[in-house]
């Protein structure tokens, strides 16, 4: 049995993403997001993030064709995940730096600290399963 027949569907699924995921880069980089400053916050050579890519369409929507509307569609998953990881991170140092749930409930909207903890733990928990 071949490698290529042992992937599941799922592995397909992946796959045809992370492709569609790559020509999307490769395609919002040639349409001049690749002109955008780096982040200072980043070690150099990182490559821009899906969020930044995704905002770049958003900011030049005029000067982009479908094929390119589509593109920056299809970096969406990828965004929303590093925005996910950003998050986890960002209540994981909170809680770190002695802020209560409440605390960070309120800075946030929840209606409770328990509704923010949950939130954290589905956070983690879709980031461990990924």
């Amino acid at each position: 049995m071949s490698r290529k027949q042992d992937i599941t569907p799922t592995g397909r699924a992946d796959r045809a993403q992370a492709g569609r995921e790559h020509d999307a880069r490769r395609r919002l980089l040639r349409l001049g997001a690749d002109a955008l400053d780096a982040r200072p916050w980043l070690p150099a050579p990182a490559p821009l993030s899906a969020v930044d890519l995704v905002q770049f369409a958003v900011w030049r929507n005029a000067d982009l064709g479908p094929e390119d509307v589509l593109s920056a569609l299809a970096l969406l998953p990828a965004a929303r995940a590093e925005v996910d990881g950003l998050e986890s991170a960002l209540l994981f140092i909170a809680r770190s730096s002695g802020l209560t749930w409440a605390q960070m409930a309120e800075a946030m909207g929840f209606n409770s600290p328990q509704a923010c903890q949950q939130h954290f733990t589905r956070l983690t928990a879709r980031e461990a399963g990924a």
